[in-house]
């Protein structure tokens, strides 16, 4: 069986490429980093609020709520941020790219060239309604479209890289 893929990189692929790899492998430390995260906020908004009767706003409590809201922000887009950034990373010309998963292995190609993948390099497979992600370490994914699938169904293509990874997918 041989399944095909054509996927455009783009900003909601690399956000669901990022989020996979935030609910997988750096699920530890991104809950930690979550939790840490929190805590800081909610304890830099009661430092900056003005309490008492003679409390006033002054230029430091300014620049504490400046720093809470883009805590916030980062929190909250943390996946499309870092979606961003593996975006402005990625070298030219690999936006577009083709997939051929085979029995032994997959071929990835794209303007930059063709490269081969073996399935036990995989560390997690992820999927949501769109996308395949398979993670390969906590900086390391790629991801497939759904819609630009051939050569079979998204299910089936789910149950043949199980079997061939040895790994669930996860849903996210």
């Amino acid at each position: 069986m041989e399944f095909l893929f054509e996927t455009d990189y783009s900003s909601k692929a690399l956000t669901a490429m990022a989020k996979a790899v935030r609910k997988t492998v750096r699920k530890k430390k991104s809950r930690r980093s979550h939790i840490f995260g929190w805590i800081v906020l909610i304890l830099a908004l009661l430092l900056a609020l003005p309490l008492g009767e003679d409390a006033s706003f002054e230029a430091r409590d300014i620049v504490t709520l400046a720093v809470s809201v883009i805590l916030l922000l980062v929190l909250i887009f943390e996946d499309r941020l870092n979606g961003f950034i593996a975006g402005k990373r990625m070298l030219p010309g690999m936006k577009k790219n083709s997939a051929v998963f085979t029995e032994e292995n997959y071929t990835t190609s794209n303007e930059m060239g063709k490269t081969e993948w073996f399935y036990d390099k995989v560390d997690a497979l992820a999927e949501n309604a769109e996308y395949f992600v398979f993670v390969f370490g906590s900086n390391h994914a790629q991801v497939y479209a759904k819609s630009g699938i051939s050569g079979g169904t998204a299910d089936e293509f789910r149950s043949f890289i199980t079997e061939k990874t040895g790994k669930t997918v996860i849903k996210i």
